[in-house]
């Protein structure tokens, strides 16, 4: 064959294959877009005057028991690393299971709840040596993205960051401290609020999974519902946290968008609602929209003691409809008529928190020792779950602050 004529077939086959792989390329940057900030993140400051919590104190009495003993669940299932107990068959003790880090941070925050409740520091103590844990997912790449995210699982999960926020402040609430070790969380809680800021869609709502390392992009196809409303929740309580107007006007931008989408049983947006109320005001649209979640709760659950029936996601109802009633009691809205209808949902659940149960099983005195205050789903499902705790936790101590400031009135 001809000198030339090889030379013209190799730079051919060449050729191809430089086409092939940009094509390649050009269709998974397709697949990953860009994740670029869609408003302005102008510098906020790290350092804001020390605040001191706004908290309110609760009545003795079985259900503030119940919040403790679910506590001390947490506390006694805890490894000395820090590590909480995700999930376990209590009957079988059964521990197989993938874990979910964003649970997993969420339970911590609600072991400082339980301190405040309490006022026993164990609870906090078990807190932060969780935390500490936790905190070691915690990524930033200033070339990269903007702040800090919760890296698992290979990716940055909107609700990671939003969720540290939650422990970070529920932690502020119980201690008034902002600083674990040398660490200052307010400075880490700003810093995730600018990775969920950055989230932000063009539209308005958040693009809710981050890859930091694939050039940096996001999954516009992977969707928590529950994301948008913790993400909303977190920046109501940076607001709190910082006083800085910037994260008020992003929680108000967040929240106009999510009041002019379908209604859904959303317990986190409810507590945003509570969170506006207290802190700024409700719209006569925030209190519409909220009355129709509130409806929709009602209206689609079935509260019976069925044994399949699941209480964890019955405990987000509690959670709800307790966040719902503070909101409409700060605004000077009707709110008794929850009233009713929270105390229902709470049976339902306090009937799972072990040693007591509806399914007639007879708890031996070990297994009570070592699982008592948990939580189990179901009479066919005997697991207790670390969300399970937290939205009980969470839940019923919205309602017993709920019901001090009726009575204070």
């Amino acid at each position: 064959m001809p000198l030339n004529r090889k030379k013209f077939f190799w730079i051919a086959g060449f050729l191809l294959v430089v086409t092939i792989v940009v094509l390649r390329g050009l269709n998974q940057n397709a697949l990953a877009t860009p994740a670029t900030p869609t408003v302005d993140i102008s510098p906020s400051p790290t350092w804001t005057p020390a605040k001191i919590p706004v908290t309110i104190r609760i009545q003795d009495g079985p259900l503030k028991n119940a919040i403790i003993d679910a506590g001390d669940y947490l506390v006694r299932q805890q490894l000395p690393n820090g590590e909480l107990s995700y999930q376990v068959d209590f009957m079988s003790g059964e521990r197989s299971y993938s874990p979910s880090y964003l649970r997993l941070i969420g339970g911590t925050g609600s072991l400082f709840t339980v301190c405040r409740v309490s006022g026993d520091s164990k609870y906090c103590d078990a807190g932060d040596l969780a935390l500490e844990h936790y905190l070691e997912f915690l990524i930033s790449e200033p070339e990269t993205f903007k702040g800090t995210c919760l890296y698992t699982s290979g990716n940055c999960q909107l609700g990671g960051s939003a969720l540290t926020v939650d422990a970070i402040y529920k932690r502020w609430q119980a201690t008034g401290d902002l600083f674990l070790g040398d660490r200052n969380l307010l400075n880490t809680a700003i810093d995730l609020g600018y990775f969920i800021v950055s989230m932000r869609r063009p539209e308005g709502g958040f693009y809710h999974s981050y890859d930091p390392h694939f050039g940096g992009t996001v999954d516009s196809d992977f969707v928590m519902t529950n994301f948008p409303g913790e993400s909303l929740l977190a920046l109501t309580q940076l607001y709190e946290m910082t006083g800085n107007e910037f994260w008020l006007k992003q929680a108000r931008d967040v929240n106009d968008f999510m009041i002019a989408q379908p209604i859904s049983e959303d317990h986190w947006h409810s507590y945003v609602f509570s969170m506006l109320a207290r802190l700024d005001a409700l719209t006569e649209t925030d209190k519409s929209y909220a009355r129709q979640i509130a409806d929709s709760i009602i209206a689609g659950e079935v509260r019976s003691l069925h044994p399949s029936n699941n209480s964890i996601s019955s405990a987000t109802k509690v959670e709800a409809l307790s966040a719902l009633a503070q909101a409409f009691y700060l605004s000077d809205t009707d709110h008794k008529w929850l009233d009713p209808e929270i105390r229902t949902f709470i049976t339902f659940v306090q009937a799972r928190q072990l040693p007591g149960n509806n399914c007639g099983w007879t708890i031996p005195a070990e297994t009570a020792a070592n699982f008592g205050g948990g939580i189990f789903s179901s009479c066919e499902e005997p697991t207790i779950r670390v969300d399970g705790l937290q939205n009980w936790i969470n839940g019923a101590t919205t309602y017993l602050e709920y019901q001090s400031m009726i009575n204070e009135k």
